[in-house]
């Protein structure tokens, strides 16, 4: 059997109410887990870009890909390994702002991450970090010891470093069908 490793999928769709539910009983009636979802407008006008990570097998993801794409508002589907994508994600971190007030360690702590800071009110301050889970997770767990009110990340946003496959696809259907 093949081990399983992750993959993002991007789901290039109509924007049409409901459509998230059924793409995600596709994974659901497959026993695979979803790690992150983001959905957001894609490149083209009209269409929707959700973008999937998950951890499978070869073999289950080219199976879902071919259930995907038999949904009726789904143009296109396809899969990447993390070599053939840029990926970030975001993360905001709400701290006590007294935090900042027994020296530079919180400062440091968000210049050593590479982090921002969003928003500072009396009670809390507001920090953004954007990177991969990795980098946000770390941040998150040297701010931890200094008190952490709200944590919140992001789903993965991805591109793939191909040209864009959908483009190409979406071309290749305007032939076809004008030659019918």
């Amino acid at each position: 059997m093949s081990e399983k490793k992750e993959f993002t999928i991007s789901v290039f769709t109509e924007n049409r109410t409901g459509l998230i539910s059924r793409v995600v009983s596709i994974f659901t009636r497959r026993h695979i887990n979803i790690d992150s979802l983001t959905t957001s407008q894609s490149s083209m006008e009209g269409i929707h870009r959700f973008t999937i990570v998950i951890q499978t097998t070869n073999e289950q993801v080219i199976k879902l890909i071919g259930q995907l794409d038999k949904q009726i508002e789904v143009l296109k589907s396809f899969y990447y390994d993390n070599e053939e994508i840029v990926f970030q994600e975001i993360a905001l971190y709400k701290v006590p702002t007294e935090a900042f007030s027994g020296g530079d360690v919180i400062e440091r702590i968000v210049r050593r991450h590479n982090a921002r800071i969003l928003r500072i009110e009396p009670e809390y301050t507001v920090i953004e970090k954007t990177g991969h889970e990795h980098e946000t997770e770390a941040l998150f767990k040297d701010l931890k010891t200094h008190g952490i009110y709200e944590f919140v990340r992001s789903g993965r946003v991805a591109i793939s470093k191909p040209m864009e496959q959908l483009n190409r696809y979406m071309e290749e259907m305007e032939i076809s069908m004008s030659q019918n």
